[in-house]
């Protein structure tokens, strides 16, 4: 035989050990029985979390602010972006400066938000644009 169709049928028993040519004595659970259903791994890692990266405001115009950005406050803005300011900070060999909010960790946070854009909920959310994208800036 060969590599090839080696490959192929070493690829096809993974996905699917019921058209293999010749059946093989050990059971082999199918991967695709191992990423389909309500318990399949995606599922059960991915979509079952909460969202805890959220935050409740206000939405009110700015005069310093464009009609691309919304204002956020400082500590609603470090609690959206933690994860990328600890990023930063462990990049940086910081990492214990988050707790302390030192001048560094606004200045990782301010380059984070340029480049992530946030998604503003007006509420009650009636057609498609109740949901907008804004690129935030800091608003203290």
């Amino acid at each position: 035989m060969s590599q090839e169709k080696l490959i192929q049928e070493a690829m096809d028993t993974l996905l699917d050990n019921e058209i293999r040519t010749q059946p093989m004595r050990t059971v082999i659970i199918k991967f695709t029985n191992v990423i389909e259903g309500k318990v399949e791994r995606f599922r059960k890692t991915l979509l079952g979390k909460r969202v805890d990266y959220s935050g409740r405001s206000v939405n009110v115009v700015g005069p310093s602010v464009s009609s691309h950005q919304c204002g956020l406050p400082r500590e609603i803005a470090i609690e959206l972006f933690q994860p990328f300011v600890i990023y930063g900070l462990i990049r940086q060999h910081l990492a214990s400066s988050i707790r302390e909010k030192e001048l560094i960790v606004w200045e990782i946070l301010h380059g984070i938000m340029q480049g992530h854009p946030v998604l503003l909920k007006r509420s009650p959310t009636l057609h498609t644009l109740g949901i907008q994208a804004f690129q935030p800036v800091s608003s203290e």
